[in-house]
């Protein structure tokens, strides 16, 4: 789809909203161009050397067509303000749902943050799209009017008329194309600046050191040298647009003046029609000037409009919904065959995958780094999609399960996962409704309830983004936490303890392998303590099950 047409169905999405503007718009236009010929009259009656009644009227009827202009503009103000609330609301919500459900493939490669970096781009869409609404439809319709107006006058206003809308669409024609690709790539890089800032905020201690920091700046150049480039590009078109308005305005400014000078000592016009001609030919002229100027505003909104469509155009996994009836009694899992390769290599790093896993076994995955133990978990946990073969759950295939079905009834803890922006409470609940009892159980279980009694404000602690104020080890047990708290079928963990000293990690093992807890638990750790107390290991070679043995 084409940035333009992306526009199109944002407007479409807002359409009483956009007529109401250039309803409004039209009147402001009629009403504007009525305010010459007022003063036409207004002229004549001067010329004729007497005061009047009417004269009176007139002047009190421009005025009031001012006054009338303006609260025109403040009603279009006022709907185009609901216009970028409506826009940032659909925006926040887009991301806010779509994130999360990305395919695996469609984001492998990417970087997520940086991705949803591109929600600032609906601050441009917001102020552009607004400012193309009313800019452009007054414009539009004041060149529109004001050519009818001036063909009254005098036909070679007609000719004026033509000409302008031939530079118009010169201008346009042959601008758009190359205008909207500078923009594009200028905003490639301006992400791209964004990005390695966020690396750097992101490890800001392994910058600290001299050349550290000399080659952190000497990236940021090399990308700001970039941005530049293809910035200097842009404006360059920009540039040429704005010479060919110069020129244009300079001609039709002296033709125009030279030849209705003509015509009035030719007393074809009179002095009145010729002001009022000249005060039109300056309205459509900057008309004209705020259509020209507008095309940066207008390829930053199609430029903003790309960049987010790139994110919204990103594939999410087929929605399901959860109906009372959906709930499993218990949960066995069968791999059947299974392959998997990653979306850029098509070297299988799992091959051959034959396992089946009932209700309430504790089985520790084994093996050498890279010999695809975390890719197996994250299989199991439905986080990624076998390339070849079937995962079948409770005897059905896990292509035409209810995916969140499957999720309600399990939890995982993946490597790198962190705590998110919120207090301690939020970060274990997610805001359902959880009793005291359970959540005191989950915080016994990972040896927390000491730490939370510490906290001034308990539960309700703010933990910065990352749980960056807390220690490694405490903000791995409240991930732990979180997963307990919500009673699953499966717990999928990888590495949970290995920030936690031996003695705790010991604890928390016992606690989550015992054969008390009815849940199934498949955990992938090279740490041996996980493996006397299950009942299953499973180790893994070379992307391969080497040995399934039950202790």
């Amino acid at each position: 789809m084409t940035p333009l047409k992306r526009f199109i169905n944002l407007l479409r999405l807002d359409r009483k909203d956009v007529i109401q503007i250039l309803f409004y718009a039209v009147f402001a236009g009629i009403v504007s161009l009525s305010l010459p010929l007022g003063i036409q009259a207004i002229i004549n009656f001067i010329q004729a050397g007497r005061i009047s009644v009417s004269w009176i009227i007139l002047i009190f009827l421009v005025v009031l067509g001012v006054v009338f202009v303006g609260i025109l503009s403040l009603m279009q103000l006022r709907i185009t303000e609901n216009l970028q609330q409506k826009i940032f609301i659909r925006s926040s919500f887009e991301f806010a749902y779509r994130i999360p459900k990305f395919k695996f493939e469609e984001i492998y490669g990417k970087y997520t943050p940086e991705l949803a970096n591109r929600f600032f781009d609906t601050l441009s869409i917001q102020k552009g799209t607004s400012k193309l609404l009313i800019d452009f439809s007054a414009a539009v319709l004041q060149i529109t009017f004001g050519l009818i107006l001036l063909s009254l006058y005098h036909p070679f206003f007609i000719v004026f008329g033509i000409l302008l809308m031939f530079l118009l669409y010169f201008i346009f024609k042959f601008s758009y194309t190359p205008g909207l690709q500078s923009s594009l790539k200028e905003s490639k890089y301006k992400y791209k600046v964004a990005s390695w800032l966020q690396e750097l905020a992101r490890n800001s201690n392994s910058f600290k050191r001299e050349n550290h920091h000399e080659f952190a700046l000497g990236k940021t150049d090399h990308l700001v040298q970039d941005y530049l480039n293809y910035r200097e590009k842009h404006f360059g078109i920009i540039r040429k647009q704005f010479i060919q308005l110069i020129s244009f305005k300079v001609i039709i400014t002296a033709s125009l003046l030279l030849i209705g000078g003509f015509l009035v000592l030719n007393e074809q016009m009179n002095i009145g029609q010729f002001v009022a001609a000249e005060i039109i030919i300056l309205l459509v002229i900057n008309s004209v000037e705020k259509i020209i100027l507008g095309l940066e505003t207008f390829y930053d909104v199609l430029t903003s409009i790309e960049k987010i469509g790139q994110i919204t155009d990103l594939e999410i996994e087929k929605e399901t919904y959860i109906s009372q009836n959906d709930c499993y009694n218990s949960i066995s899992l069968e791999a059947d065959n299974i392959r998997f390769h990653f979306p850029d290599s098509n070297e299988n790093v799992l091959e051959n995958i034959n396992i089946t896993i009932e209700q309430g076994e504790k089985i520790c995955i084994d093996g050498d780094n890279g010999s695809g133990k975390t890719t197996l978990i994250r299989l199991l946990a439905g986080i990624i999609q076998p390339t070849y073969g079937a995962l079948y759950i409770n005897d059905d295939t896990f292509r035409k399960i209810n995916l969140a079905q499957y999720r309600a009834h399990i939890a995982c803890l993946t490597q790198g996962e962190t705590l998110f922006e919120g207090s301690i409470f939020q970060n274990l609940t997610f805001g359902q409704t959880v009793s005291n009892e359970e959540i005191k159980t989950a915080l016994d279980a990972v040896l927390l309830t000491s730490f939370i009694k510490t906290l001034p404000e308990g539960l309700d602690t703010k933990i910065h983004p990352e749980g960056k104020q807390l220690s490694s080890s405490n903000a791995q047990k409240i991930l732990l936490a979180r997963c307990i708290i919500s009673k699953p079928r499966i717990l999928f963990l990888e590495n949970p303890t290995d920030k936690m000293d031996e003695e705790t990690s010991t604890k928390i093992i016992e606690y989550l392998t015992d054969s008390k807890r009815h849940w199934t638990l498949v955990v992938a750790s090279k740490n041996p303590k996980w493996k006397k107390p299950g009942t299953r290991v499973i180790m893994m070679e070379h992307g391969k099950i080497s040995s399934d043995s039950k202790i």
